[in-house]
């Protein structure tokens, strides 16, 4: 009897064992990405809206790629990463989560498809090889460790060589030749944030390919400030933080002076007079020296979007650029799950505006940040806002390749 109740224990255990072999894929998620690159986006008069809530959460359901780990041989022309820090804020923790939240509130980017209407393109269909790389660990215990961990993780990703070839120039059919420094063709990495100190060591990891470099940004603050200013610089590594970061970039050169444009809200801080409306004749002044020409946000009241797009042409012309969006440049309104957010700023549809308006600009990478989904709403306001400003971002890169006709 004791050996046919063993008998039978086996016969049910090989049972199992397998119907797990030959039926595990029963449990597998639908639309889960089990191998890289076999993400299929649909196309014109092509089903859509297909269960995009379900499988594993990448950035628009791309596929996702251990960049950093075993896949670190793997070549692509446009990269996501996300770098979860956020120990350089001054005032609301959370950013660190905010890779997560921008991943989980760009899920529906694809549910019709991906087509830009404004921009007439599909990114994820413009034949270019675009994934998520996942995170660049970073330490929570050290930030100058952790700083060097995410200048580190882009500079891997920022020096593979692109997967696609440059290709000829559209208008005149000339070869392309890429536009960096070092004479190769890098490709884009866009980076999920985290606080804005994580723009230090990404221009870093940008200086090493393009030289110094023209920057857009798009913030509520100057970012800025002399140490001594914010925060009192009580350590070294207290001096570096999510208001001082562009100093640092202008101080080591990173930055082309004169070339760059920040579009600011002026808000109350303690560094502010006129009734909190203006900040004060220094900080202005070493706005200046760190390079940067401004926009101020309420100048949409006279201006409009259009006239914003022109003064920031203008002003970095053809030249190759980094663009770094902070989210508190939207109005709270809109998008209230940041660490220091101000009011009156542009709505979500403005800065989209703006963003295309970009179109023919060589962004060379980018970053979206200060996004602390802790504080956003039930409804996902602002990651997916984030998301939605990626969603530009990755079709005005995808019409723009990084390149330009030799002389």
């Amino acid at each position: 009897m004791k050996s046919q109740t063993v008998a039978l224990f086996a016969l049910v255990f090989a049972a199992v064992g397998f119907a797990h072999d030959h039926h595990h894929e029963d449990q597998i998620p639908l639309n889960y990405v089990k191998y890289p690159y076999q993400a299929v986006y649909p196309g014109d008069n092509e089903v859509t809206a297909d269960s995009i809530f379900s499988g594993i959460t990448t950035f628009a359901k791309l596929p996702w790629v251990q960049c950093l780990g075993k896949d670190r041989d793997t070549t692509f022309d446009i990269a996501f990463i996300g770098a979860p820090f956020d120990t350089g804020t001054s005032y609301r923790p959370g950013a660190r989560f905010g890779p997560a939240g921008i991943r989980a509130g760009s899920r529906r980017l694809t549910l019709y498809g991906g087509y830009n209407v404004p921009l007439e393109v599909n990114p994820f269909q413009s034949g270019l090889k675009i994934v998520d790389c996942g995170d660049i660990p970073v330490t929570p215990y050290d930030n100058k460790f952790a700083i060097q961990q995410i200048e580190g993780g882009h500079k891997e990703l920022l020096h593979r060589p692109a997967f696609s070839p440059l290709g000829n120039d559209a208008l005149t059919g000339k070869p392309l030749v890429p536009i960096s420094v070092d004479g190769k063709n890098h490709p884009r990495v866009v980076t999920l944030g985290g606080d804005h100190t994580i723009v230090l060591p990404l221009l870093r990891s940008i200086h090493s390919a393009y030289g110094p470099i023209s920057v857009i940004h798009f913030d509520s603050h100057l970012d800025t400030w002399k140490p001594s200013v914010f925060g009192g610089a009580p350590s070294d590594q207290a001096a570096i933080n999510h208001g001082t970061y562009f100093y640092w970039a202008s101080q080591e050169g990173l930055i082309k002076n004169g070339s760059s444009i920040a579009s600011i809200l002026f808000p109350c801080l303690p560094t502010s007079i006129t009734e909190c409306f203006d900040p004060r004749p220094a900080d202005y002044a070493n706005d200046d020296a760190s390079g940067f020409r401004r926009i101020e946000a309420r100048e949409i009241d006279t201006i409009g979007t259009d006239g914003i797009i022109k003064r920031i042409r203008e002003t970095v012309g053809d030249r190759p650029v980094y663009l770094s969006i902070d989210i508190d440049s939207i109005d709270p309104a809109f998008a209230p799950a940041t660490g220091t957010p101000e009011t009156g700023g542009w709505s979500t549809r403005e800065l989209r505006t703006i963003i295309r308006g970009l179109d023919g600009l060589h962004i060379v990478s980018a970053d979206i940040v200060e996004v602390a989904p802790a504080y956003d709403t039930n409804a996902e306001l602002t990651t997916m806002a984030a998301a939605d400003v990626l969603f530009e971002v990755l079709s005005v890169m995808a019409k723009t390749p990084l390149g330009k006709v030799a002389n």
